[in-house]
Formats: C-alpha cells, structure tokens, sequence
C-alpha cells in the first residue's frame, strides 16, 4: 500500500487494517519515498481449523454455555 503523510494523519484506520492484513506501507512525501512501515513480526497466526470457536456445534454432548465457561477459564 502506497500511502501519503497526509494518509497517515487522516486515514489511519485504512493504514492500519493494511498491516493487520501483512501489508507493508510505503510512505510518500512530495511524490519521494520516505519509509516503509512493517508488519510486526510477533503476529499470531492461527489456523481457522485450531480457533476453539471452529466446530462448536460438533459436541453434542457438551453445551455452549459449557465450552464458553472453558474458554473463559484461561483468562
């Protein structure tokens, strides 16, 4: 994503879903190039299928209100 200083200040939120998505931003000035921004190395990256939320419904001997209490616990 090619971004302006202006980009920075007004739309950060665009800017930042882009390095949530692994995006690098370079930042331009003048129509020079100033910086890249980087996406942090220390992302988590978890499969869909080993998010606990993945197959709730596939236990059917355990209710919801069961597996949300136990997902709570680890807080």
């Amino acid at each position: 994503m090619k971004a302006s200083i202006l980009d920075l200040r007004y739309k950060t939120r665009d800017i930042l879903a882009a390095l949530a998505n692994g995006e690098k931003v370079t930042v331009r000035e003048r129509g020079k190039e100033r910086g890249v921004i980087l996406p942090s190395a220390d992302r988590e990256h978890v499969r869909v299928l080993e998010d606990p939320f993945f197959g709730m419904k596939s236990a059917p001997d355990i209710s919801v209100e069961e597996i949300m209490d136990n997902l709570r616990a680890e807080r």
